[in-house]
């Protein structure tokens, strides 16, 4: 068992969730609230990953990301070291993979509240700010819980961008996915079945967390 792996996948899984859901609690709410001309085409972009290849999605992050970008280039000069094949850098390409998973849930959820209840609000006395505090995250929490499980239990599967950004160091950006598939690589099928259990039970107890909650709340995953 790469234990190393393991606890880098849930390290990079757990920050992946904790940067992604405040960015999730804006855009969804405010892609469900706007009726901007065009919001169909950045709905649309964000959506791509989850229909892109994953190697088109990791080639562009590594070319954006590598060292003749400016985005590279600013890394370097500001911490001495290469984005790309680096922790900070699957960081990065996670983020931006899993926008849709953590985006899409959420903004669902603020979708499933009516006007109605928010012109309630007001007629009560509630400005905006208390409306959305006190009503309206109450009963979007559950998409939220959605798309923090949705966004965990991706991250530890996702393979492809990663490799691609990150390659396979071990303790860096070798991940416990890339590790089934050294493990598969080199024959070792004990090895990467034992690993795959682990891997898919540890998914499947995220999912199934959020599917408690979500009846304890009267909503569904």
């Amino acid at each position: 068992m790469d234990w190393q792996a393991l606890g880098l996948s849930l390290w990079l899984g757990a920050l992946t969730v904790a940067i992604l859901m405040p960015v999730a609690l804006v855009a969804g709410r405010w892609l469900a609230t706007t009726r901007m001309r065009g919001r169909a085409w950045l709905e649309a972009a964000l959506t791509l990953p989850l229909v892109l290849p994953p190697t088109v999605i990791g080639f562009y992050l590594l070319v954006g990301m590598g060292p003749n970008a400016p985005l590279g280039q600013a890394w370097t000069a500001l911490f001495g070291d290469s984005l790309v094949f680096s922790f900070e850098g699957i960081l990065a390409a996670s983020v931006l993979v899993n926008l849709p998973f953590a985006v899409q849930p959420t903004q669902r959820a603020f979708e499933a509240i009516g006007q109605d209840l928010r012109d309630a609000a007001a007629t009560c006395g509630q400005s905006p700010w208390q409306t959305f505090w006190r009503t309206e995250l109450p009963l979007a929490v559950p998409g939220l819980v959605t798309g923090a499980v949705l966004t965990f239990a991706h991250t530890l599967g996702e393979f492809g961008v990663v490799l691609m950004v990150g390659g396979s160091i071990p303790g860096e950006t070798r991940t416990l996915a890339l590790s089934i598939y050294d493990r598969a690589q080199a024959f070792d099928d004990a090895g990467a079945a034992r690993m795959s259990a682990l891997l898919m039970a540890i998914s499947l107890a995220a999912v199934a967390t959020g599917f408690l909650f979500g009846r304890r709340r009267g909503f569904r995953v």
